[in-house]
């Protein structure tokens, strides 16, 4: 495991060191996809800080991608105050947010997001997650996908895995639809540290998440965009991105905090599809693939031993 024994950074270098790792991941997806690429939008919050936000449409392989860093600042809503149980004080939070929608439904979705937050007062903590969303579940690129994360993971402290793997489960949940978003992956927040050590651990460990994210993808994005697929894959896919809407729209806590405090509304729904279908009373056929995916969206999957 890594040790850290350097002072304790300031949120400008953190809001720093999230700024290049967007520039890795959006340099790391342009060369995956091999045609598409960013285009990258500067914005101010009024209230305070801004951003910088980078999207991708019709790639070779990915159909919409969003890249999203910011670092914004200034009076803490009421809302969020009550919400998180604090006192009133100003906030800075910055961090880099990812969703990726790609062309061939045979490649999944996938999100990942780290982030910092400081309040005036002195209290911070770190967040952040990754998690994947297949269209169709397959077990080994579930268990692919676990272990890779589990690996980096266990290069900082080996409890994170097993404590944030149920977290994910609990979070990327459709409670109205009794299912999860996907196969899960790590979902962690409001996690302090309570020495300079820790603090730049924390840091670290958020920046091997991020820079897990191009290559994990860019293994799924080579692997199974060559795999064939047609109209009945497609439309599933819109299906499963519906739910994705869902998700993101109701649940999403990233989304209702950057709504509150009065937040980019176009770099907010960035994680939007760039299409998806909602079909009344759709039911799998029996036996079917989408079946497999359907019974397979359940919480505590042990996907680093599974068999179907």
């Amino acid at each position: 495991m890594h040790t850290f024994t350097m002072a304790r950074k300031s949120k400008e270098e953190i809001a720093e060191l999230f700024k290049n790792l967007q520039d890795h991941i959006c340099s790391e997806l342009e060369r995956h996809d091999g045609e598409g690429s960013f285009k990258e939008d500067i914005w101010e919050r009024p209230a305070g800080g801004g951003g910088r936000t980078r999207t991708m449409g019709s790639g070779k392989i990915l159909d919409k991608g969003g890249v999203a860093f910011s670092a914004v600042h200034g009076p803490t809503p009421e809302k969020i105050l009550k919400k998180l149980n604090l006192d009133q004080a100003d906030f800075f939070a910055t961090g880099v947010s990812i969703v990726i929608h790609p062309i061939n439904p045979m490649v999944p979705i996938i999100h990942m997001n780290v982030r910092y937050f400081e309040m005036s007062t002195g209290e911070h903590w770190f967040g952040g997650g990754i998690d994947l969303t297949p269209h169709y579940i397959d077990v080994e690129d579930a268990r692919y996908f676990h272990q890779e994360v589990k690996k980096t993971c266990d290069q900082f402290d080996e409890s994170f895995y097993p404590k944030f793997k149920p977290w994910a489960d609990d979070y990327f949940y459709l409670k109205h639809r009794d299912e999860t978003r996907g196969i899960g992956g790590i979902f962690y927040d409001r996690l302090q540290a309570s020495s300079d050590e820790e603090f730049e651990k924390l840091i670290q460990y958020s920046l091997a998440i991020g820079k897990l994210f191009p290559d994990v993808y860019g293994y799924f994005m080579k692997k199974n965009d060559a795999l064939p697929y047609n109209y009945i894959d497609e439309s599933w896919q819109n299906l499963r991105r519906g739910r994705y809407v869902e998700f993101n729209l109701v649940w999403d806590a990233g989304t209702k905090f950057g709504l509150d405090t009065n937040g980019r509304t176009e770099s907010i729904l960035m994680s939007m599809p760039p299409m998806a279908e909602w079909e009344y009373m759709y039911e799998v056929k029996p036996g079917s693939k989408e079946e497999f995916t359907q019974k397979h969206l359940k919480k505590g999957i042990d996907w680093l031993s599974y068999q179907p």
